[in-house]
């Protein structure tokens, strides 16, 4: 088993629970503007915009734990370390998303039954306006802060943040579009139709938690990576391989291979292999943590053992 060691400019990187406060933040600052700008329009879009954010708020929290969980060393309980619990959390925010959507859609039905005048609408729309700027930054921040940490957790909220600017967006569409038009019933359509848009991004969210905690394999990308240096050994040493399998858990993932050599290599030789090849595979991409097998390639036995269990 190998793991490359992190570089000096990589242990310097901001920690993730940065990013988790920094989401935090910007949830404080859009729910008191977005609550203004409810109060001073009496829209009820502005409103399930408010909402949103204040599911983004909880989830930020959520992310802050997490992250924290997962940052926790392996230990007699969980060798493998913690890294799967960063799918507790997108499910999490899947789940409180869907009920910001239920809620958005109670508050405005009634509204489309019995529809009333917007007020003050183009300060309420400038204060929504600024509030999409703060998330639309920190959502930025936040997807490039899950690229460098290859964190669920963070790409989960960057996409809720994200979202957010969209709906706000149309929000603000909407609004305006009442005090063009007139048509007060505009204004909880567009908040149903950020309901029905945010349910599907808890659907996404939902889904993809559970293929995480079912062990699901790296994408293919990466699986490519990990081919091509399989395929380079292949030609510069005469080895074989097979039962190339992997898994990921948060940020890390786990990869193990079956490696076939002659039979009349030392134990030491082997060895020796297998620690560059465990690096190199290590190598395509950070938290990464590599397991071989060595095996003789002469012995029937050694090509018994390619499915999950042995034949």
């Amino acid at each position: 088993m190998a793991e490359p060691s992190e570089p000096i400019a990589t242990r310097r990187r901001r920690n993730p629970t940065y990013y988790a406060w920094l989401s935090i933040g910007a949830a404080l600052v859009t729910i008191a503007l977005k609550t203004i700008a409810y109060l001073l329009t009496d829209s009820i879009g502005l409103l399930s915009d408010a909402i949103e954010s204040l599911v983004n708020l909880v989830a930020a929290g959520i992310v802050l734990v997490v992250l924290r969980i997962a940052m926790t060393p392996p230990d007699d309980e969980h060798e493998f370390g913690h890294g799967k619990v960063e799918y507790f959390s997108s499910g999490l925010e899947g789940a409180l998303i869907l009920v910001a959507a239920i809620a958005i859609i109670a508050t405005a039905v009634p509204r489309l039954l019995v529809p009333r005048p917007l007020v003050d609408i183009g300060l309420g729309l400038g204060i929504s306006a600024a509030a999409a700027a703060v998330n639309l930054f920190v959502a930025l921040r936040l997807r490039a802060a899950a690229r460098e940490h290859h964190s669920i957790s963070l790409e989960a909220d960057s996409h809720h943040l994200m979202t957010d600017v969209w709906t706000s967006a149309g929000v603000i569409v909407g609004v305006a579009l009442v005090a063009v038009t007139g048509w007060e019933r505009i204004d909880p359509i567009i908040a149903i139709g950020v309901a029905v848009h945010i349910l599907w991004i808890a659907w996404r969210l939902l889904r993809r938690s559970a293929s995480g905690l079912m062990d699901t394999a790296v994408p293919a990308t990466d699986r490519a990576a990990l081919l091509e240096v399989l395929a380079r050994y292949e030609r510069t040493d005469g080895i074989q391989w097979h039962a190339l399998r992997t898994r990921q858990a948060g940020a890390r993932r786990f990869v193990s291979v079956h490696v076939l050599v002659p039979g009349e290599w030392t134990v030491q030789r082997g060895h020796d292999l297998c620690e560059r090849l465990e690096l190199d595979l290590a190598a395509t991409r950070s938290q990464t943590t590599v397991f071989t097998h060595l095996e003789p390639v002469e012995d029937e036995r050694s090509f018994a053992d390619q499915g999950l269990d042995r034949e």
